[in-house]
């Protein structure tokens, strides 16, 4: 592993991105690595976005620099157009591809972009993407909930995820609901196999 392995996570209120966070970290610490984490929750119970950094290894500040970021992990799509400042050349960036469509839309506030212009930036900015619809794994899995889960199964699949995925899975038991175990990993398994690298 590198010295420092640098992941930001960003999404919507309620989709989970800090508690995906909290496995990542938890599962750094069981391998004996050094983990720092920083939060940001915009308005997160309305819908705003939240932004979670995390660096794994020799690291002493959370904040992670332009262009630095290992892996990306956007929740949302617009959100990880948001995000792209933080992506180099060699950056790793995994995106939800269903939208969640802010209220601010609804009631003619603000405009959301069209999903074929977000993939088409991303794609023109960006040379490590997966663009997942864990959505539809999610529900295929047994719960909707569970897109967190997804997502986080295909960061585990990537090259140089810095932690084991023994451990992830053994974190995910310590931080999720007992009853939802069975489909939270449902839904990670389901994730990490869509990375074929």
């Amino acid at each position: 592993m590198k010295n420092i392995y640098k992941i930001h996570l960003i999404g919507v209120g309620g989709q989970g991105t800090v508690k995906a966070s909290t496995i990542v970290g938890e599962a750094a610490m069981k391998k004996g690595l050094n983990v720092v984490m920083s939060e940001v929750h915009g308005m997160a119970q309305r819908g705003g976005t939240v932004v979670t950094e995390l660096k794994i290894g020799n690291a002493h500040s959370p904040l992670i620099e332009e262009g630095a970021a290992d892996l990306l992990i956007a929740f949302e799509p617009a959100e990880a157009l948001r995000a792209l400042n933080k992506v180099g050349k060699d950056s790793f960036v995994i995106v939800n591809s269903s939208p969640i469509v802010p209220f601010t839309v609804s009631l003619s506030i603000s405009e959301y972009p069209e999903l074929s212009s977000v993939f088409e930036e991303l794609k023109n900015k960006v040379k490590n993407l997966l663009i997942i619809d864990a959505q539809k794994i999610a529900k295929e899995a047994g719960s909707i909930i569970s897109e967190n889960m997804v997502l986080l199964g295909v960061a585990v699949a990537t090259p140089n995820f810095p932690v084991d995925k023994k451990l992830v899975i053994q974190s995910m038991k310590e931080n999720l609901p007992p009853k939802s175990i069975e489909t939270n990993l449902k839904a990670f398994e389901k994730g990490f196999e869509e990375v074929n690298m």
